[in-house]
């Protein structure tokens, strides 16, 4: 087939169903395999017998028959890896949230009740100052501090080369998980058409190529604007183009300024819509979870995960083999050997997230199946 590649398409990953394991080294499986799909993804499409790149294609059968890089949530439930934005008014208590986030993720601490996956964190706070920072930092959390959490209060547009140094700073940190940019006006090209659909939608695509190639979370903090609107949706400030090239969005609201309570709203391609009630503690100004309007659904048991959960023991932690020679040992699925190769690609993200195994299918001259449980932080 004419133009035909591997595509590096998302897994979706589900909301916490209980305690999530802590996995060790996830995120460079993660980066490793995207990067791998992606350079060849690249060559297929520069190789010297095409004059230039036709349309790229995968059948139904192919796209079964691809195992693509799982996806990690960086907050089970709440945050997963890709390009999201956080909008709010001006002094709502934004910076407060992204400080106890950034902290939270960093110390690997649960976020409210949502576990956490412990990695490196950038935040770009390009309106604070170091002073500003140290002083709110120690009011939320004392002089407990994070060796794996960054700041810095100056960096590049995306004209100038913003991606570059992003790109820098993860190969130096290749357990990062999240990068926080706090404003997205300190970072957009400045032009006769900021506001415009296009201009606004190639924004934040920018931002979301760079997650997607490193498989982390981009956050990025904006401002909505003065006209009200009945869906909080529609109070991004620009046009529609930012919240249509993200993964999702985040929506603070307060009814008063002076309140302590706001409404979270929450919408994404790889969660489930929420809305929740949370409270401002002036004290040590950090955010409480107070409600929310409705629980989160619950992934149903998988037996064939089940069932490889059981096989992978303290005594044998990994497993190679035929996807003929792994169904001997699962009598009870009853499954023919490529069924259960196409069941595992669809379920990778899974397996990795709520047991903690790693599982590969490797193509050669007799595909073989690897399936490994991956250390976890004590």
């Amino acid at each position: 087939m004419t133009g035909k590649r591997k595509t590096t398409a998302s897994v979706s990953s589900v909301g916490a169903d209980g305690k999530q394991p802590n996995i060790k080294k996830d995120t460079e499986i993660i980066a490793n395999e995207t990067a791998q799909i992606n350079l060849q993804a690249t060559n297929n499409c520069n190789s010297p017998e095409k004059s230039g790149c036709s349309l790229q294609t995968v059948s139904m059968t192919e796209l079964y028959d691809t195992l693509y890089p799982p996806r990690t949530p960086v907050v089970d439930g709440f945050l997963y890896g890709g390009t999201y934005l956080f909008v709010g008014a001006p002094k709502v208590g934004k910076s407060f949230f992204m400080g106890q986030l950034a902290y939270h993720i960093a110390m690997g601490i649960p976020l409210w009740d949502y576990p956490v996956r412990k990695g490196t964190v950038l935040y770009l706070a390009l309106e604070d100052d170091y002073a500003r920072l140290q002083r709110r930092l120690s009011q939320m959390f004392g002089i407990e501090s994070a060796d794996n959490l960054y700041f810095a209060t100056q960096a590049k547009t995306l004209k100038e080369g913003l991606d570059g140094e992003l790109e820098e700073f993860v190969k130096q940190h290749t357990d990062a998980r999240l990068i926080i940019i706090d404003t997205l006006q300190k970072v957009r090209e400045v032009g006769g058409e900021t506001f415009s659909y296009s201009n606004d939608y190639e924004i934040v695509t920018k931002l979301k190529a760079f997650s997607d190639k490193y498989g982390i979370c981009l956050l990025v903090v904006h401002h909505t604007r003065k006209m009200e609107s009945g869906d909080s949706f529609d109070m991004i400030s620009g046009t529609n183009g930012l919240l249509g090239a993200a993964d999702g969005a985040f929506i603070m609201q307060k009814k008063k300024r002076t309140d302590n309570t706001a409404v979270l709203d929450i919408v994404g391609r790889d969660q489930p819509d929420q809305e929740l009630t949370i409270e401002f503690d002036r004290a040590r100004c950090i955010w409480k979870f107070k409600k929310a309007e409705t629980e989160l659904w619950k992934q149903p048991p998988n037996p064939l995960l089940e069932a490889i959960n059981g096989l992978l023991t303290e005594d044998r932690q990994e497993w190679e083999g035929t996807a003929t020679e792994l169904l001997k040992l699962l009598p009870d699925m009853q499954l023919s050997a490529n069924v259960l190769s196409r069941r595992l690609n669809v379920v990778n993200s899974q397996l990795l997230n709520d047991y903690g195994i790693f599982y590969d299918n490797k193509r050669g001259h007799e595909r073989r199946i690897i399936l490994k449980r991956l250390e976890r932080n004590e």
